[in-house]
């Protein structure tokens, strides 16, 4: 495992303060607000640490309410809501300053097998044919050290079409990634589960913006996540490149609805995602 990667997933892991009340904290390091991601993973690493063993989560759906402030701590509240035989419920609470910034509802599932069926994998350019998304940026800025949205260190994304963040051009709203952690990663599932959280929030939101030419460097817009569902279907691996096929099917009153399906390299689809974003140009 790289350091880097080494360090974003010990964040992820959460310090346990009392039975269901834990702590978080802001990695890599940033120069504005919290990165949706790491809330959803961390309030999801919160709640597998109150349910069995014996349970996967399968459905988390979550609201981002305020930004949170990178340089301080955030505390996640895990309410138990039910242990039925085959279900858990819990709640999460991310708090800062004693104001909620982040709310969300995860269930978890005792394995069980049942009828089968998914939409194909679309068949794409293989990850190794297309170059990582920071070496695309840093050499059509002639090598400047920039970074693009997202602090991706630990992760490789790998865009089927590459987006120019500074001059974008109106397309169709649809996006293909390829993503992993760059490195190995420890066996524990969960570290899967929570690591697939943190990047289920990459390039959705840019989906919807992308028929209208509009980039995440554009001085006058304003952009915030609102909502994130995430579904589990099947098992994988987070360092083992995962195909992110993202579309959007609706922009209106300033929000963006995306669509997201997690394929692994040999067509299983093993994950769903849906968020809707805020998007507001300013004169």
């Amino acid at each position: 495992m790289t350091e880097s990667l080494g360090k974003l997933v010990e964040s992820l892991r959460l310090e346990r303060l009392d039975k269901e009340l834990f702590r978080g904290h802001t990695w890599p390091p940033r120069e504005y607000k919290t990165f949706g991601g790491q809330v959803l993973a961390q309030s999801m690493s919160a709640a597998i640490q109150t349910v069995g063993d014996d349970r996967r989560v399968h459905s988390q759906h979550a609201y981002f309410l305020l930004a949170g402030d990178t340089s301080k701590p955030i505390i996640y509240e895990v309410d138990p809501i039910r242990d039925g035989k085959s279900f858990s419920t819990r709640r999460v609470l991310a708090i800062q300053d004693s104001r909620a910034i982040f709310t969300s509802v995860m269930s978890f599932q005792v394995a069980e097998g049942g009828f089968e069926h998914q939409d194909i994998m679309p068949e794409v350019t293989p990850p190794e044919e297309l170059e990582n998304d920071d070496d695309y940026i840093r050499r059509i800025n002639n090598g400047a050290e920039t970074k693009s949205c997202l602090d991706t260190l630990p992760l490789d994304f790998r865009s089927v079409h590459k987006k120019d963040l500074d001059n974008p051009v109106k397309g169709p709203p649809s996006y293909g990634v390829w993503m992993r952690a760059n490195g190995i990663m420890p066996d524990d599932p969960s570290a899967h589960e929570t690591m697939l959280a943190y990047m289920s929030d990459s390039h959705l939101m840019g989906t919807s913006m992308l028929p209208h030419g509009l980039g995440y460097r554009n001085p006058k817009l304003l952009t915030a996540s609102l909502d994130h569902g995430l579904w589990y279907h099947d098992s994988f691996r987070a360092d083992e490149w995962l195909y992110y096929d993202i579309s959007s099917s609706r922009a209106s009153h300033s929000r963006g609805l995306n669509r997201g399906s997690i394929y692994t390299r040999d067509g299983r689809l093993v994950a769903s995602a849906v968020q809707e974003g805020l998007f507001r140009l300013y004169d």
